[in-house]
Parts: C-alpha cells; sequence; structure tokens
C-alpha cells in the first residue's frame, strides 16, 4: 500500500511517530515526512534515523499555510498531533481547542486541497462521555473528521480516525514514570486503585491505525478490543517484574479531569458498531437534517446495549499485566536493572 508513497505524520516527534518509522523506514515507503514544532526532537531523530527517506516540516498544526505547505505532494497523513495531558489541558482548554480542534480543521483542509489519498486522525477514549478538557476538545475533533468526511469528494480523499486508551510507556505515560520512581527509592504514585485504562502497546497503536488506513471508509472510526487492567495490578506487575514486590505504593487521590474508568465506544456507538474480529468499525451517521424520510428504519432500543469501557472489558491480573509489559521492546533490560529510558 505504501510502495514509492509519501506519507506525512503529523506530532511526528512524538512516540506514535517513532514507532511507525521503526515499522516503515525499511519499506518499500518512497518519503516519510515528520511535520512538528519541536526543532530540537527533530533534529535528535534526524540523527537516530539517519535516512534519506525521512524528511523534516518545521510547523504548527495551528497554522494552516504551515500545513498546506508540508501536504504538498502527500499521499497519505497519520494526524497524531494534539495536547494530551489531562490535568495541563484542564487549567489551558483553549490551547486544547487549539491544538486539537482547530490545528484538525487545518490538518483536514489542507489534506483535500491538495488531494490527500487518505487521512487517518488519531483519537482517544477520553473523547467518548467526556468530562476533561482534552476529553472534550478530543470529541469536537472526531465530530470536525466525521464533518469534513461529509463534504469532500471520496474518489480524491478518504478521512476516517482511530480511537484508543493507554498507550503504554509512550511519552508522559505512567510506566515511564513508576519505573523512574522505583530507580530513585520513591513510593509510586497511585491515584486510585481501582481506576481501570485500556492497555495498548505502541505496536498495537500502529496496527490500528494501519487496519483503519487499509479498511476505513470516509467518517469511519476504529477501535481495537483491548484489555484492561487496575493501576494497581500495573503496579504490582511493574514491581514484581523488576524484583522488587514490596516497593511502597502511596495512593494520591484522583487528578484534574480524571474518571475512574474510560470508555472506548459509547452505547449510542455499540448500537451501530460493526464487529471486524479484533476491532471495532463504527461507520458515521450519514442522514441529514431532513429526519421525517427516515421514519421507517424504527427505534434502536438503547436500554439493551452497553458501552464498552474499561470495567467491561477483558480484566488482566497480575500475571496477565506482566506478560504484556514484556513486550515492550525496554522491559526486559529494564528487568535486568539496566540503566536505560524506560520508553520506546
Amino acid at each position: 500500500m505504501f510502495k514509492n508513497k509519501t506519507l506525512l505524520i503529523t506530532g511526528g516527534t512524538g512516540s506514535f511517530g517513532n514507532a511507525v518509522l521503526k515499522r516503515f523506514l525499511e519499506s518499500d515507503i518512497a518519503e516519510i515526512r515528520i511535520f512538528s514544532r519541536d526543532e530540537k526532537k527533530q533534529d535528535d531523530m534526524r540523527k537516530r534515523f539517519s535516512s534519506p527517506k525521512l524528511k523534516f516540516y518545521i510547523g504548527d498544526v495551528r497554522d494552516y499555510m504551515s500545513v498546506l505547505n508540508a501536504t504538498r505532494g502527500v499521499d497519505y497523513i497519520f494526524h497524531a498531533a494534539a495536547l494530551k495531558q489531562v490535568p495541563s489541558c484542564e487549567f489551558h482548554p483553549m490551547e486544547a481547542v487549539k491544538t486539537n480542534v482547530l490545528g484538525t480543521e487545518n490538518v483536514l483542509e489542507a489534506a483535500i486541497q491538495n488531494e490527500v489519498k487518505r487521512v487517518v486522525c488519531l483519537s482517544t477514549d477520553k473523547a467518548v462521555y467526556p468530562i476533561n478538557a482534552m476529553g472534550i476538545s478530543k470529541a469536537m475533533m472526531e465530530k470536525v473528521m466525521v464533518a469534513k468526511s461529509r463534504n469532500v469528494d471520496e474518489t480524491k480523499t478518504v478521512i476516517c480516525g482511530t480511537r484508543y486508551g493507554n498507550v503504554m510507556a509512550s511519552r508522559g505515560s505512567v510506566i515511564p514514570l513508576f519505573v523512574e520512581q522505583i530507580r530513585a527509592g520513591q513510593a509510586l504514585t497511585i491515584t486510585d486503585p481501582n481506576m481501570t485504562r485500556f492497555m495498548m502497546t505502541l505496536a498495537d497503536a500502529v496496527d490500528l491505525v494501519l487496519y483503519a488506513f487499509e479498511h476505513g471508509n470516509n467518517g469511519d472510526m476504529f477501535v481495537q478490543k483491548a484489555p484492561a487492567a487496575t493501576v494497581e495490578t500495573l503496579a504490582r506487575a511493574l514491581t514484581e517484574i523488576v524484583g522488587k514486590p514490596e516497593h511502597p505504593i502511596n495512593i494520591i487521590g484522583t487528578r484534574h479531569g480524571e474518571k475512574l474508568y474510560e470508555a472506548l465506544l459509547s452505547r449510542e456507538e455499540m448500537l451501530c458498531a460493526q464487529d471486524m474480529g479484533d476491532y471495532y468499525r463504527v461507520p458515521p451517521d450519514l442522514r441529514d437534517l431532513n429526519y421525517a424520510k427516515y421514519v421507517d428504519e424504527g427505534q434502536k432500543d438503547l436500554s439493551k446495549v452497553e458501552d464498552y469501557n474499561s470495567h467491561n472489558t477483558e480484566r488482566l491480573d497480575v500475571a496477565g499485566m506482566q506478560k504484556l509489559l514484556m513486550k515492550l521492546t525496554f522491559m526486559p533490560a529494564i528487568q535486568r536493572g539496566e540503566n536505560i529510558a524506560a520508553e520506546e
């Protein structure tokens, strides 16, 4: 699918962008463009991968012209640029709007203008029943994605999305924090031991985006069927892996904007979700505003449907969580006590 094609990754210096590069740089893809604001991270990435296929574009999704210039000659876009930290978005909600909502509008409009063939937008479980600014901004991002997909010529551009839970060991996530706290001899800080989160590896995240890329129609949203674990289970699994099962744990309480559990699909979405095996596809609501002509479609019974959330999905125990943690590329070295960055 990518032979001799050009791929643009917005926010490409992050964990997802690095994972895509590891997967694709040795393939027959022609060019991968990394679009982001951080010149230092771009320079680090340039030196790390040292590939002629890799091109770098300094810019901000908030600036339409910088996005428009970067998307010229591009075949495909993975739109990963976002503000993702829940507490920081709580304190600066308009910054989340500018990047996650208006920035997505800029990316999609530039893609349409430059006739980019496929765009996959990356969203989060926090967009479902959102209670925090980050989730609300991502929910609006999804609405922008679906609205744009309604009015685009699908023979020229296809716009679809993915939604996933916690990507384990991605930058700013809890696993690197726990590893550093263990190394420093500090107690692990847990918000709520009963809090559950979906667990995905970076490889899972890339697989989900590629699945959406290959199977998505305009406006489709894809989620992976993922296991979940409590924060306490994650902490216990990690302390046992590093050989410190008695490492102290402090309960600090939920942070600004946090939920007890997350949902990947709402009840309303589950009514129309298509089971694709390892994934769910949620097609867009293609009705227009003339609702009277749809009267024969019947009323859907929400009372018989549950949302798909981290409390009712497969629940990992400590052994299961350890098995998943050991899939992380750096974890065997962490287990051996080597001093490496706890980040893929």
